[in-house]
């Protein structure tokens, strides 16, 4: 049977298509909260990393009632790095809204997520959002999107294609976009009536598969999951099914239903409803809740394979443990160990021999997000060179390759060729729009790492990069790495205005006057191949001779700001990113110019 006072819809996208302030619009005309609950906007985007970065990276779920309904809403990510958070999610859904940006049309990761919901079984209703933007072409785009669920086989969903323009700016959706409409309330009819209520099976013994975990300082664990059949109430005996088809045996202390912006405790919680239960301390994603009586587990949440890895250890620079708070390889252990818990697409392994961790992700970001997570939180670590994967096919060595789509404008587009190209980049399709060039590149992952430092000086910041894991397939020939060498301190202490003036001619400086340095530290990107060791440190030698126009003022650029992202895309094989709480800096792995020469004549 089907419940008909419910709805679970997850939320699907390409990144900056617009489902956080779509869920904005939707709770503001809702009816039902104050104008002091929801402030700013992006409201559901809550943590600092996301409200820095502009983009979504955990998801979220809120319920709200309409016409005697409640709408259990679950907004997703849109980067393809955290396509992990949505594989899990999509299984507490029973349809998708699809939004598509009415001027960029289907992107890389809308084919994805599209995919993994025809997977699960969603029903998917289509919202060609923006529609205000000047350079939107709604019909085309809904065309387009029409293509692409033909392309993914959805010929089940063809008959009746329920699709809807909106624009969250302006706070309507509408059958047609050159109707102009006064509220959401179309799109919210639309998602009665299209999707359906979860199916559910009552008087069959409890079944509810964990796909999030929450945490309280209170009271531990809170695993959040759609109850398939049966029910539950607070203190029932519960088995989990775990991995392995083991299971044990557990108590449930309280029994939660998300209401609103939060979750309220209730009695009782009954087959088709979102659930989060408190008291289940050893419970993991995937795991299913299960009657003690009637053991049975359904299937665990499966994700795509990782495509980057790192290695993650301890700092041993001369600098370490003065900025941060966890230092030793037991933090960075227990750490990685709890990010296991709620990050499904996440992989880790100690390396033997060492104190150091492999890390797998699905990207740079997806990475670089945990790691500036962690130094937010008092972390010190040394970060390798990000690599990519490679599997073994039955004697063939494969690597992953990506759907590279730049959008620049036509008279950059040179400079875009030239670079994907040096990368092994091929060039798949090309579309115009006005002003841009939409260029459609099957490139390897590895050539993407750096690219997009690269792209964006290139085209003065003007171009849009977007890119989606494709396939594995055998390894090409060798990419390109960093063209230039870098500048290796000599010496430790701080950096004088003096020193620098007579480096920077010849280089770009990663450091200014007052930064500690020591050796083995990067201080900047040597204007040709091959690396400098060089004195930052340098002090002008004083003597009581003074000549008239000996002195001159020191003018110093200012140095080139490092971010996290660009930082692990710039170093080499040799190099390390140093991460504390307040530094990002570059460093050798061996320090000392003389064992790195010794080190460099075995190697020969």
């Amino acid at each position: 049977m089907r419940r008909n006072d419910i709805r679970n819809i997850a939320i699907i996208a390409h990144v900056d298509h617009g489902k956080t302030t779509l869920i904005d619009c939707l709770l503001r005309q809702s009816g039902e909260f104050r104008a002091s609950q929801l402030v700013g906007d992006c409201i559901l985007d809550s943590n600092d990393l996301e409200r820095e970065r502009g983009i979504t990276i955990l998801s979220k779920n809120i319920a709200m009632h309409y016409r005697g309904v409640k709408i259990n809403l679950i907004d997703t990510p849109g980067h393809a790095d955290f396509g992990g958070e949505v594989e899990r999610v999509l299984r507490m859904a029973d349809g998708a809204l699809l939004l598509v940006d009415a001027a960029e049309g289907p992107m890389p990761q809308t084919r994805f997520v599209l995919s993994k919901a025809l997977e699960c079984g969603l029903r998917p209703v289509v919202v060609v959002n923006k529609i205000d933007r000047p350079d939107a072409r709604a019909h085309e785009v809904l065309n387009e999107t029409f293509e692409l669920l033909l392309d993914l086989g959805a010929e089940e969903v063809m008959g009746d294609f329920p699709h809807i323009f909106s624009t969250s700016r302006e706070g309507y959706a509408t059958p047609g976009p050159e109707q102009r409409g006064d509220s959401m309330k179309p799109l919210l009819d639309l998602m009665l009536d299209a999707i359906p209520g979860p199916e559910v099976d009552p008087d069959s013994p409890l079944q509810m598969l964990v796909t999030t975990l929450d945490w309280s300082d209170y009271v531990g664990r809170i695993a959040i999951g759609r109850i398939s059949s049966g029910n539950i109430r607070p203190d029932q005996q519960v088995a989990l099914m775990k991995a392995g088809d083991q299971s044990v045996t557990a108590k449930v202390a309280e029994v939660h239903l998300f209401d609103k912006l939060g979750r309220n405790q209730v009695d009782e919680a009954t087959a088709g409803d979102v659930a989060a239960l408190v008291g289940l301390q050893d419970i993991t994603i995937g795991d299913t809740v299960s009657d003690p009586v009637d053991r049975r587990a359904l299937p665990r949440v499966e994700v795509d394979e990782p495509t980057i890895q790192m290695v993650f250890s301890i700092n041993t620079s001369p600098l370490a443990g003065r900025d941060g708070k966890y230092v030793t390889t037991r933090n960075l252990r227990e750490r990685l160990e709890r990010e296991l818990e709620r990050n499904v697409a996440l992989r880790v392994e100690p390396l033997a021999g060492t104190d150091a961790f492999q890390v797998s992700g699905r990207g740079i970001l997806h990475l670089s997000v945990l790691i500036e997570t962690m130094r937010r939180e008092g972390f010190e670590i040394s970060i390798g060179k990000p690599r990519v994967i490679m599997h073994n096919n039955h004697g063939v060595f494969e690597e992953p390759f990506e759907t590279l789509v730049v959008e620049v404008p036509h008279e950059k587009l040179g400079a875009v060729m030239e670079l994907v190209g040096a990368r092994r980049g091929q060039l798949a399709e090309m579309n115009n729009h006005d002003d841009y060039t939409y260029a459609v590149f099957s490139i390897p992952a590895r050539g993407l790492i750096g690219l997009r430092t690269r792209l964006l000086n290139a085209t003065q910041g003007t171009a849009i990069i977007h890119h989606r894991f494709e396939s594995y397939r055998p390894v090409e020939g060798d990419v390109p790495g960093r063209p230039n060498g870098v500048l290796v301190s000599m010496t430790s202490g701080r950096a004088v205005a003096f020193g620098l003036d007579g480096l920077q001619d010849r280089a770009e400086m990663f450091v200014g006057p007052g930064d500690v340095v020591y050796e083995g530290m990067i201080v900047g990107e040597n204007s040709r191949a091959g690396d400098m060791p060089v004195n930052p440190t340098k002090e002008k030698k004083l003597t009581n001779m003074r000549a008239s126009g000996s002195d001159r003022n020191i003018l110093l650029k200012p140095p080139r700001d490092i971010s996290l992202e660009a930082a692990l895309e710039y170093i080499e094989d040799d190099e390390l990113v140093e991460v504390t709480p307040s530094q990002i800096r570059l460093r050798k792995i061996i320090l000392k110019q003389v064992d790195r020469r010794r080190a460099a004549r075995q190697r020969v």
